[in-house]
């Protein structure tokens, strides 16, 4: 079964809590403080794999759970690590966050284009400190540790994406899974009815020592992209191939429908659905010839029809050459005339078209991992909004750890804690928003009372739990 598009639930493991424990041995009056850390919980990491081809493994499980990190223990003893869960999925896949109902997609989370490529869709939590990283100068003895983090969890869409050299599109039944078998080693179902195809077929091509990877994306009607006839469904396959090997039909099929509406009609849906479409490079296959007579009116309209694109692909020049201008071939896949040359062609565009990515990407400054540095910076911002009279709330990743990792029965964390909230900047942009001495503070499920920095030495006091 070939499933392209699917939602999972993912989450991370829970961190491990810090320790609070003080050395105890003989002879030695005193012992510090020595409490270990807790481990990190697991993060749930996506790998795109070579080998597979579908979603199928996340067709009928949805949720995805690492493993939480172990508590630390005293004598400097640090909880170990949960360990991360791999998923596979193939290459081609994009990620991006979704509602729990899937009808709403957010942001994009990462698009595995390369094998091996990795991508962290849910962070396991931060592991609490022990009480060995509180001591200072003037707090000798520190009774208090840091509670693990919970873990990052929620909704994502994984929609898979061929990745071909080149693909064949064109109105139902003009032949494509039969070029397609002619040319390569691949064996998709073929009869004589529209929508034989309902799922994208891969094969490997062979034009002398050089090789190439095809697509056949199912047939294509007016309106899909709209949707029409399962059209985004098909549409976003094409999307990453770099040569479109637009396939007609010169007899009209069946229905006996114009070749040259059909090959219209092709164009526009493509261009509709994306605009880079349109400036793809490609190739005409003029199909099933073995069935018309030479100079049949029919193919004669495409030829010229084909030919008027070019001229315009060329600025209106008769003569000039141009990298999108279509290139008109009349093959028989029944009886593999013209197929070779076919190949030759695709197989040489092919070639100049790696050549030109490659110096592209060469050219280019890439980083691995840059929506992994912009979660980053978001998870350092916070934000102060008011909420209701004479209340405000509080919002950011990293406020809202430490706020999750505070022991609220250890009067010293939370003493802490307030030390913490006025190197952030919190209690300055609490000022600047307007608050005043009284007005409550809410961050996660806690609420504190605000006092300005004239006011009291402590600018939050534990209001309520």
């Amino acid at each position: 079964m070939f499933v392209d598009k699917v939602h999972i639930h993912v989450r991370g493991g829970d961190g491990g809590a810090g320790c609070m424990s003080f050395r105890r041995e003989a002879h030695v009056p005193k012992g510090g403080p020595d409490g270990g850390d807790g481990g990190h919980g697991g993060n749930v990491v996506l790998v795109a794999d070579a080998q597979k081809s579908s979603l199928i493994d996340f067709r009928f499980k949805h949720h995805f759970k690492a493993a939480r990190g172990t508590h630390g223990k005293g004598s400097k003893m640090h909880g170990a690590r949960g360990d991360d869960l791999v998923l596979r999925v193939p290459v081609g896949t994009v990620v991006r966050e979704c509602s729990e109902d899937g009808k709403e997609t957010g942001g994009l989370i990462a698009d595995l284009s390369h094998d091996g490529e990795r991508a962290v869709v849910a962070e396991g939590g931060h592991g609490g400190r022990g009480n060995i990283h509180f001591v200072t100068s003037t707090r000798r003895a520190p009774a208090f540790a840091e509670l693990g983090e919970p873990a990052r969890e929620g909704w994502i869409e994984l929609e898979m994406k061929l990745l071909a050299d080149a693909a064949l599109v064109g109105m139902p039944s003009v032949g494509k899974s039969s070029l397609i078998a002619r040319m390569s080693a691949a064996k998709p179902k073929i009869a004589d009815y529209p929508f034989t195809t309902l799922s994208p077929n891969l094969g490997v091509a062979t034009s002398g020592d050089d090789s190439f990877v095809l697509a056949d994306v199912p047939g294509l009607i007016e309106g899909a992209h709209e949707g029409k006839g399962l059209g985004h469904e098909f549409l976003r396959h094409i999307e990453r191939s770099a040569l479109i090997v637009h396939v007609v039909d010169v007899t009209g099929g069946f229905e006996g429908r114009d070749p040259v509406e059909d090959y219209d009609i092709i164009n526009h849906e493509l261009a509709a659905h994306a605009a880079e479409l349109a400036e793809r490079p490609r190739i005409i296959v003029a199909n099933k010839v073995d069935a018309v007579p030479a100079g049949d009116e029919r193919l004669v309209r495409l030829a010229e029809r084909v030919r008027q694109d070019s001229i315009a692909a060329a600025g209106g020049d008769e003569f000039a050459e141009s990298p999108i201008a279509p290139k008109l071939f009349c093959v028989s896949a029944l009886t593999g005339e013209g197929v070779d040359s076919l190949k030759a062609a695709i197989s040489s565009e092919v070639l100049k078209l790696r050549a030109e990515a490659a110096a592209a990407d060469a050219a280019t400054e890439t980083y691995d991992q840059v929506w992994q540095h912009k979660r980053e910076e978001r998870d350092r911002a916070f934000s102060v909004t008011p909420e209701g009279a004479d209340a405000w709330r509080v919002a950011g990743r990293q406020v809202e750890r430490m706020v999750v990792q505070t022991d609220w029965e250890n009067e010293e964390a939370v003493t802490f804690l307030q030390h913490r909230m006025r190197r952030l900047g919190v209690d300055d942009a609490l000022a600047e928003a307007g608050a005043r001495s009284g007005d409550e503070v809410r961050i996660c499920e806690v609420a504190f009372e605000y006092e300005s920095a004239e006011g009291a030495e402590d600018i939050f006091a534990e209001l309520d739990l």
